[in-house]
């Protein structure tokens, strides 16, 4: 990125910090012994998404519990159950999809204790590990199955799942540690953030819904980890949350990189993040290290997500 212009310093704020009522405290769970190993976690936000009456969603991986937090900042537990929810997204509906990790792609139905399995295996194969999920306005629902590929294990997977018809289509199973991923705003292309190859890779779906010519959008640096959850702003630019890095990037629909928002927590692990707000333009960030949800305001307004169509 020393191509182009330093991008312009946004400063992001604390919208709210999860009490410590909620907060598990000295413990070491499964998943933190795999992921955060050595260390004790008493809670690990991601998953940021709105419903239309203003709550903020998020899930809390470890301990498998979705939450939500009102406009005034109240902090409250939808539902918990045996799971590791990584990924969050709301529909019109109000149905909220969740990626789980441990069990596929889950969908807790409004009013219900406990999210159902919706897409578990392919071909009787269970999933490596979903991390992620997008709604697009046809209906379908496309996911990424990270497990634990990287650069040493370049099989990561990036499924599309029909809900009407119950196809299930495998996009590409050569993923760099495949994680957030949003499409473009003509929903021609998905874009879909390699973590551990530092990149955001561009997939464009072709007319008979496959995608071919698939390359990189954007190469990241630095940082302890890499790209994560990624939203789309009205102008069709790309916001990219840098897990390791303290950081969320806002590219423009050219992959030029613009602003960089940072932490004001200390904590580097800026996960996940959301448009809402005024006119749409706040972006809220999951700041998984120290359980804090912040806030930023942008030049720019973000895309309605799908919760708000």
């Amino acid at each position: 990125m020393s191509l182009y212009p330093p991008p312009k310093t946004i400063e992001a704020r604390i919208f709210s910090r999860m009490p410590d009522d909620l907060r598990v405290p000295d413990t070491s769970p499964p998943w933190a012994a795999a992921n955060k190993p050595g260390r004790k976690v008493d809670c690990f936000l991601e998953g940021p998404s709105f419903d239309r009456e203003g709550n903020l969603w998020l899930v809390d991986i470890p301990y498998g519990r979705i939450l939500k937090v009102s406009p005034a900042g109240e902090w409250s537990v939808a539902c918990r159950y045996e799971g590791w929810p990584n990924g969050l997204k709301i529909d019109a509906d109000g149905r909220v999809y969740i990626a789980d990790y441990m069990h596929g792609i889950l969908v807790l139905e409004p009013g219900a204790d406990a999210p159902r399995p919706l897409v578990t295996h392919r071909h009787s194969e269970h999933f490596r590990g979903c991390n992620d999920l997008f709604l697009a306005r046809d209906g379908s629902i496309f996911f990424t199955d990270q497990g634990q590929s990287g650069m040493h294990m370049q099989n990561g997977r990036v499924y599309r799942y029909d809900p009407g018809t119950s196809r299930l289509d495998l996009l590409i199973d050569t993923g760099q540690s495949p994680n957030g991923l949003v499409m473009d705003l003509h929903e021609e292309v998905l874009y879909v953030a390699m973590t551990r190859g530092n990149s955001v890779w561009r997939l464009p779906i072709m007319a008979d819904g496959a995608v071919s010519k698939v390359g990189v959008f954007v190469q990241i640096s630095g940082g302890l980890s890499g790209p994560d959850g990624m939203a789309l702003d009205e102008t069709g630019g790309l916001w990219v949350a840098h897990a390791g890095n303290g950081c969320v990037w806002g590219f423009d629909r050219l992959g030029h990189p613009k602003w960089r928002v940072v932490s004001p927590t200390g904590g580097l692990t800026t996960t996940n993040i959301a448009f809402g707000g005024p006119g749409n333009r706040d972006l809220y960030i999951t700041e998984s290290d120290t359980g804090h949800v912040l806030v930023a305001t942008l030049p720019v307004a973000g895309k309605p997500m799908r919760s708000h169509l």
